[in-house]
């Protein structure tokens, strides 16, 4: 730590009791390292006073500061005294106060008036109304923006009243109080201040040096370097050079210090990275060329905090780390699940009967849960996807979740008030779960943070809606971070930039080090506009480039080892693009630059083909399947081994998934069941055309039995695409109905034999000694005019239904998936033709397809062959399947039929 160093041996020099100086510093974060500095030269005296400046500039306003939550609630009461128009509820309040306060402390703290900044808003705004038609509409944006300042310039000075009046004091009003304070306190005070390493000052923080400076009782350290401060063009010593004209700085008191470190020999390093994550990829290998293996004087410099958990997850062999920097709040999967809530909240609001699955599901997998919960919860899942509930109703909510131990959260709150407190008493309970660290921290967090907003809200006689509690969260969300401890004095360090200001590393590993984060360019949130931020002296994004710029050149002068990483990918805000800070070293510094590409290091993704050999196990899993075969089994092979594999000899089957549209699969079932429904009535009769004309007129009836043999909620096909596809199956239905009417009316004799007809124990010999049994259901036996037909209803089109079977594809003629309709009515036939009930009647397979139903049903024809060549193809395919020596062997689609 050079720069720490030279200070204190300055100092000790002065005097060798540091007990009367009061150290200023911009963060707390070098206070630790100064101890360090002190213990190392065996410093035995009382410490000096340390200060960070924003604490020495509070010290001297002697005001209460007032931010956050109770800022916006009592600047809320005092805007709504004032009936202003348009009178903004809370909830409208909260989306542009945050940001016009942070304008207003800019003002209190960069210009000589905030009044003079409001008044000179509201009168640009009436001079672009001048030039501009506006009419009478006040909704026009641009009569909107006028109206804003013109109620600005009287809620703003009467907030600062009712404020000054509990001496309570914004950040930016401190500033202003402090202002007129200054010289008499550096005219009084008897301490003796050191300000270290600063750069840019507000304007009070500079008159409080320069006033300290004038009376001798202040002294200033800085830490420039001769590369970018002698350079005029050079950004980073934009402010270190303005600082160096004060006239305190004269032959007698030097301006200190000005390196010449940038120059020395560096090994710099540009990464270029396809990928976000894959940066933090990079590091191990980083390390391993790191020669101090305890890492103490190397520093990971996130510019991404969101990168933190990734870093974290490479960093596993490095022996100690030390955070020094926050990790956002809403990124975790607590604050998630609380933002659920409150959106439930809000939409429990507008639907006063039902819960949508998606808005419940989320929050029951994010909220920390007992062992009891967790199985209450897993129930509830398993009845929402197995019934398909889209919508659940409150009464089913009560009956499947009422058992969970925070069920109340998930009920419409009977209050803000009351919810506030559910929510508080809700953290205390899972605190005392097995939870980690960092949940447990969030957890706590917003214990905290609910405490505030209830003791904060009592007070005030104004109704806070649901919705604006939700902003408050959001607001409170957004704006705080996790905190890590570790031991800043040893091994590797991760921080962010800021973190980084007085310290010096010997490696230094940058991540993230992409225009739009260094420097964080044209992002600035006001209202103020970047010229009349100009004509103010208020900091504009070109200031903030220019303090980035100091930080990042500061951080890497002293600096051997620089690794820096950019990710080149555009992807949502990131453009790809690399920090302009690297394009200047690179065209600009003496150092020779090193560049690497690194493309996504992730494993390519395997392309062969799984492979699963006939084990022991599996073969006597085989023999047992032979046992029960179906026409389905040899359909699903043939379309994929290994489908085959799971499904048969693992048994294992797909997990229930909500549809929120009808799939495929399910309109096919919709169909099916509303025909066996149909025709279960009307089985063992010769059809008369009363008969089917009352069943046509019965189809609503028997869709919705359907639709309950489904499981499926009746609401669920009332809108949408759902409702169209409920109508199609109904057209598809009564055109099978008519149909069979027509064959009817025209003479023909039509009875219903069977529906759902169940099949098994129907041998099938492979050889003399070795034989399976086919079993499974067919969906339609009728007699036509004294023919039996076997049919099968398909929901796709009919396909390859004309049979060429001859002695050279006997064999092998139904190993083609494209066959499997035919391979599934031959089977038909031939457990018919096996049936003693059917002996005898000539027969007639076919496939009637929901997808061409008015064909009626497309009958299967031997062109070539005949069953028993069919059923010699059956055995091949058979054979293949139990056959030891051949594989299951993935089936790749390259695209879907």
């Amino acid at each position: 730590m050079k720069f720490l160093n030279k200070i204190v041996h300055e100092l000790l020099d002065q005097n060798p009791d540091l007990s009367a100086f009061n150290i200023v510093l911009p963060g707390k974060r070098p206070i630790v390292f100064i101890r360090q500095i002190l213990e190392e030269n065996n410093y035995s005296g009382f410490l000096p006073n340390f200060f960070t400046i924003e604490e020495l500039i509070d010290k001297i306003a002697d005001k209460q500061p007032i931010n956050g939550i109770s800022l916006w609630l009592f600047s809320y009461d005092v805007y709504k005294s004032l009936n202003l128009i348009p009178n903004d509820d809370f909830a409208e309040f909260l989306k542009w106060f945050p940001t016009l306060q942070k304008d207003w402390d800019d003002m209190l703290k960069f210009s000589d008036s905030d009044e003079a900044v409001l008044r000179y808003m509201f009168d640009e705004e009436r001079i672009k109304e001048w030039a501009q038609d506006l009419g009478e509409d006040d909704n026009a944006p641009r009569k909107k923006f006028l109206n804003f300042w013109q109620n600005m310039n009287i809620f703003l000075p009467a907030l600062k009243k009712k404020l000054q009046e509990k001496n309570w004091a914004t950040s930016g009003m401190i500033h202003e109080t402090a202002k007129a304070k200054i010289d008499d306190y550096a005219k009084n005070t008897e301490g003796k201040f050191v300000f270290c390493g600063f750069n840019a000052f507000t304007p009070v923080e500079e008159k409080l040096v320069r006033s300290l400076l004038q009376w001798d009782k202040g002294q200033c350290f800085f830490q420039a370097d001769h590369y970018y401060f002698d350079d005029e063009r050079q950004e980073a010593g934009k402010f270190l050079r303005n600082h160096k004209t004060w006239k305190e700085f004269d032959d007698h008191r030097a301006f200190q210090w000005i390196e010449d470190d940038f120059k020395q020999p560096k090994n710099i390093k540009v990464y270029e990275v396809s990928g976000n994550i894959t940066q933090t990829k990079i590091l191990p290998e980083i390390f391993k060329t790191i020669e101090n293996k305890t890492f103490s004087n190397t520093a990971v410099v996130l510019l991404d905090e969101n990168l933190l958990p990734a870093s974290l997850d490479v960093m596993y062999s490095v022996p100690n780390l030390n955070i020094t920097m926050g990790f956002p709040l809403k990124n975790l999967s607590f604050s998630n699940a609380v933002k659920q809530l409150f959106y439930l909240q809000k939409q429990l609001e507008k639907n006063k009967t039902s819960y949508y699955y998606r808005d419940v599901f989320p929050i029951l997998e994010e909220l920390p849960k007992s062992a009891e919960d967790e199985l209450v919860i897993n129930q509830f899942k398993a009845q929402v996807e197995e019934r398909n509930i889209v919508y659940i109703s409150k009464k089913l909510m009560q009956e499947l979740l009422g058992e969970l131990s925070y069920y109340h959260l998930l009920q419409k709150a009977e209050s803000v008030n009351i919810y506030l407190e559910s929510l508080i008493a809700f953290c205390k309970q899972i605190k005392w779960l097995e939870i980690d660290d960092i949940q447990y921290e969030n957890v706590s967090h917003f214990e905290n943070a609910f405490r505030i907003i209830r003791n904060q809200l009592s007070p005030y006689q104004f109704e806070i809606k649901m919705d604006t509690l939700e902003i408050l969260i959001n607001q409170h969300i957004n704006s705080e971070s996790i905190d890590f401890q570790g031991e800043p004095l040893r091994g590797l360090q991760i921080m962010g930039l800021l973190e980084t200001r007085l310290l010096n590393f010997e490696n230094v590993i940058m991540l993230s080090v992409n225009e739009g984060k260094l420097p964080l360019g044209n992002s600035q949130n006001t209202y103020i506009p970047f010229d009349i931020r100009r004509f103010f002296d208020l900091h504009t994004f070109l200031e903030n480039d220019s303090i980035y710029a100091y930080h990042f050149y500061r951080l890497i002068q002293d600096t051997k080892n620089v690794h820096l990483l950019f990710n080149a990918l555009s992807s949502g805000v990131n453009t790809g693009e690399k920090s302009r800070f690297i394009t200047q070293i690179e065209m600009e510094s003496s150092h020779q630059i090193e560049h690497l590409i690194i493309e996504n290091s992730s494993e390519p993704i395997i392309t062969q083909p799984i492979e699963i050999s006939k084990t022991n196990i599996v073969l006597e899993r085989l023999e047992k399947w032979k046992e029960k075969v179906s026409a389905s089994h040899l359909t699903s092979y043939l379309y994929n081994p290994i489908d085959f594999y799971l499904s048969k000899i693992l048994n294992t089957s797909e997990s229930d998934e909500i549809e929120e549209e009808l799939s495929v699969k399910n309109y096919g079932n919709l169909v099916h069941y509303t025909l066996q429904e149909v025709y279960e009535v009307l089985k063992g009769k010769i059809l008369k055309e009363s008969d089917l004309k009352n069943s046509i007129k019965e189809i609503d009836h028997y869709i919705e039995t359907a639709i309950g043999k489904l499981k499926h909620q009746p609401e669920f096909y009332e809108k949408g695409m759902n409702f169209i596809h409920k109508a199609i199956a109904k057209k598809v239905v009564e055109s099978i109905l008519n149909y069979d009417l027509e064959l009817v009316k025209s003479g023909n004799k039509l009875e219903i034999l069977d529906i759902e007809k169940r099949f098994e124990n129907v041998d099938f010999y492979l050889d003399e000694k070795n034989k399976i049994s086919f079993f499974g259901f067919i969906d339609r036996i009728d007699k036509l005019n004294g023919t039996l037909r076997i049919i099968d209803y398909k929901t796709a089109k009919i396909k390859n239904l004309i049979v060429k079977i001859d002695e050279e594809n006997r064999e092998d003629y139904f190993h083609k998936s494209d066959r499997k309709q035919a391979l599934q009515l031959c089977i038909y036939q031939y457990v018919v033709q096996n049936l003693p009930e059917f002996w005898g009647l000539p027969i007639e397979t076919g496939i009637w397809s929901f997808a061409e139903a008015k064909k009626g049903v497309v009958s299967l024809q031997f062109e070539k062959g005949n069953i028993d060549d069919a059923m010699a193809s059956v055995k091949s395919l058979i054979e293949e399947i139990l056959n030891p020596d051949i594989n299951f062997i993935e089936e790749i689609k390259t695209y879907s039929n």
